[in-house]
């Protein structure tokens, strides 16, 4: 017992402890993917990689909360552009998976030829058809299986009956030209058992889609080429558009293309002045440098846009080579998404969040 008056001296528990930390080589080798002259240098990435160091290097639920960022640097009505801060690699590539190949999205499966007297064979026009981006939220339809039948929460209608007059000059045939049927196919399936009866149609649709969606279910772009008619041609033909997936077919795949890349670090191990300053500028092609005045008639070279560098790895070949590092970060991962225009960049990555929410639920319950 301590005495009356006296401070009680601090236990070894009481201290606080600080956090261990590698040297700077191994830190480096930890956090960061070096790139060098001929090839990138992988580090450490098992657990275990540091533990004799007191060095936890496994990934917990803990970490990924508490370092998890996204920070949104470019979003226009087709594309934009995020940092996702503090993940695995193994993460940011299910995000590129899924965005591909399991957002769904609307487009045209079947095609109803009625008359095709182009030059473009009916297989080519069916295909170009499909790949044309549809102005139709895919969250709002069904998915339609071989033994459903065509309504208007599974299907969109559309046709298209253009001809070029004999005499006339050629006839450019655009997306634009594909006109939305609310009402459903118009093409009869079978001729009426009896006079009076409703002509049967490739479709059943109980209501008209304009009473249902707010606003008309029409092309994103109406200005793709289609086709070009000589005088005398013509095209008639409708097509049915459903709900999909790219993994599917690749007219489903809702993104142009999505793609990742770690954070370049360009670091300088020495200045570099002067003349090889002025050498090193020149050298890098997106302009990733740029010279400082140092007065006196000196100058340096600095790193001013390192977010641009592309790892083309032409300021570490050379006489440079050895003053210049290239380095990835590897938790920090620049991801860019370009939308086909059905659903806006920011909802497609919400959506492909959701779906990897909806993988992870399934696999716990799996194993519970």
């Amino acid at each position: 017992m301590p005495k009356k008056g006296t401070k009680k001296g601090k236990s070894a528990d009481d201290e606080p402890k600080e956090q261990n930390k590698l040297p700077e080589h191994l830190e480096v080798q930890r956090t960061r993917v070096v790139c060098k002259a001929d090839a990138p240098t992988e580090g450490f990435q098992y657990a275990g990689a540091f533990a004799a160091m007191g060095i936890d290097n496994s990934v917990s639920v803990d970490k990924f909360c508490k370092n998890f960022k996204v920070m949104v640097n470019r979003l226009t009505e087709d594309d934009m552009e995020f940092d996702m801060i503090g993940i695995d690699a193994s993460i940011a590539n299910a995000f590129r998976r899924i965005l591909i190949a399991e957002v769904p999205t609307m487009a045209i499966e079947k095609v109803l030829m009625v008359d095709n007297t182009s030059v473009i064979a009916d297989e080519v026009l069916s295909h170009r058809l499909g790949l044309i981006p549809l102005d139709a939220d895919p969250r709002l339809f069904e998915y339609i299986s071989e033994n459903d039948v065509p309504n208007e929460r599974n299907t969109i209608v559309y046709k298209l009956h253009v001809s070029c007059k004999r005499g006339s000059p050629r006839l450019t045939v655009k997306s634009g030209d594909l006109e939305w049927l609310p009402e459903g196919s118009q093409l009869p399936l079978a001729s009426p058992a009896q006079s009076g009866d409703k002509q049967k149609t490739y479709t059943s649709f109980g209501q008209s889609q304009k009473d249902i969606f707010e606003k008309p279910l029409g092309v994103k772009f109406k200005d793709i080429t289609i086709a070009r008619l000589g005088p005398g041609q013509a095209i008639e033909l409708e097509v049915h558009a459903v709900k999909g997936v790219g993994k599917v077919h690749a007219k489903w795949s809702p993104v142009a293309t999505a793609w990742y890349r770690m954070l370049p670090e360009v670091v300088f191990r020495e200045e570099i002045r002067d003349d090889a300053a002025e050498k090193l500028v020149k050298k890098c092609p997106v302009n990733v440098f740029d010279i400082e005045d140092l007065g006196n008639g000196e100058k340096r070279a600095v790193v001013a846009r390192p977010r641009a560098c592309t790892l083309c790895r032409e300021c570490v070949m050379g006489p440079t080579g050895e003053q210049v590092e290239l380095r990835r970060v590897r938790d920090h991962f620049i991801f860019t998404i370009e939308s086909t225009g059905a659903l806006p960049p920011e909802v497609l990555f919400t959506e492909a969040v959701r779906n990897l929410e909806e993988k992870c639920e399934r696999v716990i319950s799996e194993l519970s």
